[in-house]
């Protein structure tokens, strides 16, 4: 059994039963996070890329669980700089955790911190865990290649950004889940900041007109598999 939180913008808690594993962990400062960073006893950190609306609280959350923060190398090494244990990674590879599988894929985006600190590659990522296999495309424009990670992995659940601007839009999101072919497409990073507004139903809506499956999930929504 799977269970999967939307904590808000492209923050997800997945806990399958033994293990929780948390992405892009954005709390403080997150004007729709339903929950502090305290709450969270995720044993493990996953990291898109080093901008602040994802970097988030990750060091305040890995010192309070003594977890293990999975990056890019150069975002991985800012980390452990701080006190963090980290598992450095880069895209195309792979390792196997306790809780399963990560795999990090191509995102066309950017990746510093708030001092313009260059911190890698940003990145997606393939999370396999309790028998799913969940793609997190983290900030990314569409690409074609998009259709080769579908291809080579059977992703069960895409969480894909819609809030335009800084990422992909709606019609763009629709296209890349054509390119996945998820079993279920979850709309993400929009309505955080007025430059990312958009509307998730008009995702879902668009996306099943193409035969997509497609739900929104409300902040602290959770969804079991």
């Amino acid at each position: 059994m799977l269970k999967l939180q939307y904590l808000s913008h492209s923050a997800f808690i997945f806990d399958d039963g033994q293990n929780q594993v948390i992405i892009d962990p954005f709390i403080s400062g997150n004007p729709n996070s339903p929950i502090k960073w305290e709450d969270v006893k995720a044993r493990f950190i996953v990291l898109t890329h080093g901008h602040g609306d994802h970097f988030g609280d990750t060091l305040q959350i890995a010192k309070k669980n003594d977890a293990v923060v999975i990056a890019i190398n150069e975002l991985a090494n800012y980390v452990a700089k701080r006190g963090v244990k980290t598992h450095n990674m880069h895209i195309g590879g792979s390792w196997n955790f306790d809780f399963g599988r990560v795999k990090f894929t191509v995102a066309h985006h950017g990746s510093s911190l708030d001092n313009n600190e260059y911190m890698g590659e940003p990145a997606g990522v393939i999370l396999s865990i309790g028998g799913k296999n969940i793609y997190h495309a983290g900030d990314t424009a569409l690409f074609m290649d998009m259709k080769l990670i579908g291809e080579m992995t059977p992703i069960d659940i895409m969480l894909v950004p819609i809030g335009d601007n800084f990422t992909m839009g709606i019609d763009d999101a629709v296209k890349a889940c054509e390119f996945v072919q998820p079993k279920l497409a979850i709309p993400m990073h929009y309505n955080t900041f007025s430059v990312i507004k958009a509307d998730p139903n008009e995702f879902v809506r668009k996306s099943k007109a193409k035969g997509i499956n497609a739900r929104t999930l409300a902040y602290g929504e959770i969804l079991e598999f």
